[in-house]
């Protein structure tokens, strides 16, 4: 049984309907991206999984259904879910920040702050940096950070490469991998770098105007020639 179920998944923002009956699975343990380009629905349908946009569609996440749940309590099922911009708090330092991300649990967060540290041992000494001066892709690393300490079952990144340098995007990338090797970390990827949520994703949707167009294994789509013409250039 898929972890994550998505099953005719419509959404809206006032009037303007953002997925038209957008169909999805996501197994326990598996890397799933989904690609797109600009304005497709990629971050809508992350925001349906977190509730966090008007819609409709059945949604089902460990065999249970999520509708009626606000954000706080999708975070309290395990759910994670890593924003388009980052979404850290620049007033607050590095710390606090993480600190943060485990607003729905309780007891010590020692172990949490440890694991996380293990995947960007930079965090040690940058604890009571404000995090608004770090760079792009410092804060986006502290963002996936902070998502860590919530222990989620499942992972939601939306655009993790944005306005990154390709050094930097690769170093994000290979920690998600890490933490899907080593965890079993369930993670459901938007991207438009289509090569690098390729490589990184054992299966993948691609998303037209608010509709699932094209899915299968990554290792198919990159020779469908319509996915190679539109997100792979060549």
């Amino acid at each position: 049984m898929a972890l994550l179920e998505l099953r005719d998944v419509e959404a809206r923002y006032g009037p303007v309907k953002a997925l038209h009956g957008v169909s999805l699975s996501v197994d326990e343990h598996e890397i799933v991206a989904v690609l797109g380009a600009n304005g497709a629905g990629k971050t809508t349908t992350l925001r349906a999984i977190s509730n966090t946009v008007r819609r409709s569609g059945e949604i089902t996440f460990a065999g249970k259904s999520l509708a009626r749940r606000g954000p706080e309590a999708i975070a309290r099922q395990g759910i994670a879910h890593v924003p388009e911009g980052r979404g850290t708090f620049a007033d607050l330092t590095v710390g606090e920040n993480l600190r943060l991300g485990a607003y729905t649990r309780r007891g010590p967060l020692k172990d949490d702050l440890d694991r996380v540290k293990t995947y960007f041992p930079w965090i040690e000494e940058r604890t009571g940096q404000q995090a608004g001066t770090l760079s792009g892709g410092e804060q986006q690393m502290l963002a996936l950070g902070r998502a860590l300490m919530q222990r989620p079952r499942l992972l939601l990144l939306d655009e993790p490469s944005l306005g990154l340098a390709p050094l930097v995007v690769t170093e994000i990338f290979r920690i998600v991998g890490e933490l899907n090797d080593r965890e079993g970390m369930t993670v459901l990827v938007v991207e438009q770098n289509a090569n690098v949520a390729l490589r990184a994703a054992g299966t993948a949707y691609v998303l037209e105007a608010g509709r699932v167009t094209i899915a299968g294994p990554s290792s198919e789509l990159r020779k469908n020639d319509s996915v190679r013409r539109s997100y792979l250039g060549y």
